[in-house]
């Protein structure tokens, strides 16, 4: 008989069912309590201790139990990255990941006690497969095993160049091919300057990152310039085994996340100029002088751009001569070509900049210094610039300057 109403059921049965019911629904709420419990301490400790404190907090009192572990110093080599904000959970999470711990719980553990966990910095990190979690940390921490990062300083250029004696400055992309190497379970990789000259000049621009404000100057430059000025100062993490246009693609990433924190594109309208001229300017002004002198050079640029009056400047001659010299003779200026801006053919900007411009070459050459100079000329053997009005009065200083050895 269907008794869905419950009228000829054993009233004791009910009681010990109501019984039975009333104690599960305790202790449902007696767990929710405790993992109430667990959760705002936790919570405590972000606030109070951050992330890493909170972990340990919730594994004691949550009684997480017992982790995998592997054994000894690991076998085949791999490549790591640990990105910029990563905490050692990120870390522990990364590693298991790929195959390097058994548990991100092991490395966690092994570096509990190690102040040095929490230190490890952004990069990529040479490790290997199935290493135990003390293995890991010991090689995690220790500055060989951090791939060296590719430096880039203000007014490097991408080719090679030859100084008067014969010796030889590397360029960019020698550099970068220099910090390319790796060896991964004894074979040395590299990507050749070659391959990366190759990728540079004929590789689509779009695909190596060049953004749109900057597509169709890059697109009809000269194919060897052509990718001048977009790899600015700083340090640049590259993955081993990538290739030349990889790596090209991800330090032109990383540059123009560093250009827009300068003010390019952003900050370029305020100079009437389009943000691709005023990284042409920029890298003109890194070349030109000391850093405590570039709003002032900036303006004479923009002067001299404003009048129509030849740039002349020493420093583009010679970025096509590949000399690292700061003047130039009656000889190199009669030489043809769009980077002589002694010519009378080339008025304006070089086609494209002629080096990596910094943040304050870029900030000067949005917020020029205000002023009337046409001229400047190193004056002073410390590399001081003077600037002056007309003509008269910059050839004076040259000749002083030149009486006094300073060039």
């Amino acid at each position: 008989m269907n008794d869905d109403l419950g009228l000829f059921a054993d009233p004791d049965a009910r009681h010990d069912e109501r019984a039975r019911g009333k104690s599960d629904a305790a202790a449902r709420r007696a767990k929710r309590r405790r993992k109430r419990t667990i959760l705002w301490v936790v919570v405590a400790l972000v606030l109070t201790g951050g992330g890493v404190g909170a972990y340990y907090g919730y594994r004691t009192l949550s009684g997480i139990g017992s982790y995998d572990d592997f054994a000894g110093a690991g076998e085949t080599d791999v490549v790591v990255e640990v990105k910029d904000g990563d905490l050692v959970s990120s870390i522990a999470t990364t590693l298991y990941d790929q195959g390097v711990v058994a548990s991100a719980r092991a490395f966690t553990e092994a570096g509990a006690e190690d102040a040095r966990v929490t230190a490890i910095q952004p990069g990529f990190y040479l490790m290997k497969t199935k290493m135990s979690g003390a293995a890991a940390v010991t090689r995690m921490v220790d500055p060989a095993a951090k791939v060296v990062p590719l430096e880039v300083k203000g007014g490097n250029v991408l080719h090679d160049i030859t100084a008067l004696d014969g010796s030889i400055t590397k360029g960019i992309l020698s550099m970068l091919s220099d910090a390319s190497c790796v060896e991964l379970d004894g074979a040395k990789k590299c990507v050749t300057p070659q391959e990366l000259r190759d990728a540079a000049e004929n590789a689509d621009p779009a695909a190596l990152g060049i953004p749109d404000w900057a597509l169709a100057d890059v697109t009809g430059a000269p194919k060897e310039n052509r990718l001048e000025g977009f790899i600015v100062p700083g340090l640049y993490h590259l993955k081993p085994g990538a290739n030349a246009a990889e790596l090209l693609k991800s330090v032109i990433a990383t540059s123009l996340t560093r250009l827009q924190g300068y003010g390019i594109p952003s900050g370029s309208g305020k100079t009437g100029f389009r943000p691709y001229e005023v990284l042409v300017v920029a890298s003109l002004v890194e070349k030109e002088g000391l850093t405590k002198d570039f709003g002032k050079i900036a303006r004479v640029i923009y002067n001299r751009l404003a009048v129509g009056q030849l740039l002349e400047l020493d420093s583009t001659v010679n970025y096509k001569l590949d000399r690292p010299r700061i003047t130039t003779d009656d000889e190199d200026r009669q030489r043809s070509g769009p980077y002589n801006t002694y010519s009378a053919g080339v008025r304006g900007l070089t086609p494209t900049p002629i080096g990596s411009p910094g943040r304050e070459a870029i900030t000067a050459a949005i917020n020029p210094e205000a002023g009337a100079w046409l001229y400047f000329v190193k004056c002073n053997k410390d590399g001081t610039t003077c600037f002056n009005n007309t003509f008269p009065e910059h050839n004076a200083a040259v000749d002083k300057a030149r009486a006094e050895g300073v060039f």
